[in-house]
């Protein structure tokens, strides 16, 4: 099984993150993703890959709620580790107009630019959508000539947004929120294919039933398994089977 999107860097992990790295391949997730926030993250994320080379992998872009006025600073750091190295994807990246639109045109900005990164360097993008999933497919449109791929992380739209994410040729993230009673995402997954997602947790972040409010970790990703194979009404090892292919198609390998 492959977490997608995890951000066990985080100094919520900084006392056992072996252990938690530890439990999660018991489990059978023995790969992880890690989308970067912004510059302050960077060794920690970077630190990861050094312990775990065999599980943890890095991405490298700007999260939308890291850009403040120093945006043109952040962009020419990521860019220069791009200049570097080689990283899973970019991202993660998008727009996010939840808590506060005061740099709503930078976000769009650095949202552009990143994609253009990805078609650069032929990656994958992943894309952050909170109270923005219109406003991010349409700037996907403007880009997408066939080339660019990626996954819309966090997936909480309706069955018309996910159809048209689709239809771009990207995957919907699917994690903790599948098990949340009054989310509603359950039965617009029950219309979509399972060739169309790929798992996450988002840890420590959105974690799922009977966890929520609690630290999220990747070993949870077997709930999110467990829910999606019921909504489905397939076996937990077709999900397994399917969405992991789905990742190693998205990351290559």
């Amino acid at each position: 099984m492959i977490d997608t999107h995890c951000h066990v860097y985080l100094d919520e992990f900084k006392d056992d993150i072996k252990e938690v790295i530890s439990t999660a391949i018991s489990k059978g997730v023995n790969k992880f993703y890690l989308p970067c926030i912004d510059s302050a993250v960077i060794p920690a994320m970077m630190n990861l890959e050094v312990l775990f080379p065999e599980n943890c992998i890095a991405m490298m872009g700007l999260h939308p709620c890291s850009v403040k006025e120093n945006v043109h600073d952040e962009l020419r750091i990521a860019e220069e580790c791009l200049l570097k190295r080689t990283f899973a994807a970019i991202g993660e990246t998008g727009l996010d107009f939840y808590w506060d639109r005061t740099f709503e045109q930078e976000q769009y900005m650095a949202f552009n630019r990143q994609i253009e990164w990805a078609l650069q360097y032929d990656l994958p993008v992943v894309i952050h959508s909170r109270n923005s999933t219109r406003e991010c497919i349409d700037t996907v449109r403007q880009h997408q000539k066939g080339n660019l791929k990626g996954v819309f992380h966090c997936f909480s739209g309706d069955a018309d947004l996910a159809h048209e994410i689709i239809g771009m040729g990207f995957y919907l993230g699917i994690g903790g929120v599948i098990t949340y009673k009054n989310a509603g995402l359950s039965e617009v997954i029950k219309g979509i294919d399972l060739e169309h997602l790929v798992l996450e947790t988002d840890a420590p972040y959105l974690s799922p039933v009977p966890f929520r409010g609690k630290r999220n970790e990747p070993a949870y990703l077997t709930y999110v398994i467990d829910k999606l194979a019921e909504v489905k009404g397939v076996s937990v090892e077709e999900v397994i089977e399917i969405t992991t292919g789905n990742a190693e198609k998205l990351f290559g390998g």
